[in-house]
This record gives structure tokens, C-alpha cells and sequence, in this order.
């Protein structure tokens, strides 16, 4: 019997969609507003799930302030109130959509949790803009 469960965070961030091998008509045409030169930011949503068997001494497939403060230490320390392209290593090279931000997260925190847990994320950018990872 496998049970979902999950910890909903919140973080902000800047970021600038843009691709260096592309001219800046090429960037504006595909990024539009997200490729402003001076960056943007957003308020974002992101709910880890993990899926397994719950332990059959405590009930919990995992302890939720566990997760809490994995995420913290791992990820929203890390991406809180910062440039993504300027002040994380992830996205020197990386262009910080919100899919490669949710893989990003993804890729820590695998690091962190014992691999017996499925590991889902999901990347709220705006109230509308959601992706999940890995894709169901």
C-alpha cells in the first residue's frame, strides 16, 4: 500500500529567460517579457511529494518536519531572494524556465532522501504555470 504525501514551500526569485547563442530578436521573439535584460521575479509555489509504504511502527511514509527542513537547508536557502542566473551555480549555464528550476530541485533533494521514496515535484510560477517532475 503506497500513500503520497506531501510539504508545500514558498520562495522568490529573479530570473531572465534567454539563450546567449540566439540574437536578441531570436530571445524576444521566443522568451517575450521573460527575456528582459534587468530580470523579473516570482513568487514561487513548490509542493515535494513523496510516495512509499508507511512505517508500520510510526504511520508516516515520512516525517513531514524532516522534509521541511531538508527542503529548507537544500533548496530555499539556496534559491530565496536570489538572482537564479547570477547568484545560484545551477543556472550559470542552465536557463532558468521553470522546468529546469523543477529538476534543479528535483536533483538535490534526490541527493537527500533515501531512493526507497518516489520523489515528484511541483513548480507553481505563477497561479496558473505549474509543472511537475518527473511528468506522470
Amino acid at each position: 500500500m503506497k500513500v503520497k504525501v506531501s510539504r508545500k514551500e514558498h520562495f522568490n526569485a529573479a530570473h531572465r529567460l534567454y539563450n546567449p547563442d540566439w540574437t536578441d530578436e531570436q530571445n524576444d521573439k521566443i522568451f517575450g517579457k521573460c527575456n528582459n535584460p534587468n530580470f523579473h521575479g516570482h513568487n514561487y509555489e513548490l509542493i515535494v511529494s513523496l510516495i512509499g509504504e508507511p512505517d508500520p511502527t510510526t504511520g508516516y511514509v515520512y516525517d513531514l518536519k524532516e522534509l521541511s527542513d531538508i527542503i529548507k537547508e537544500n533548496v530555499l536557502l539556496k534559491l530565496d531572494h536570489k538572482n537564479l542566473n547570477l547568484d545560484t551555480e545551477y543556472f550559470h549555464s542552465l536557463n532558468p524556465t521553470a522546468e529546469n528550476i523543477a529538476l534543479v530541485i528535483w536533483r538535490i533533494l534526490r541527493q537527500q532522501i533515501d531512493p526507497k521514496f518516489e520523489l515528484k515535484i511541483t513548480l507553481y510560477e505563477t497561479e496558473r504555470n505549474f509543472v511537475e517532475y518527473p511528468a506522470s
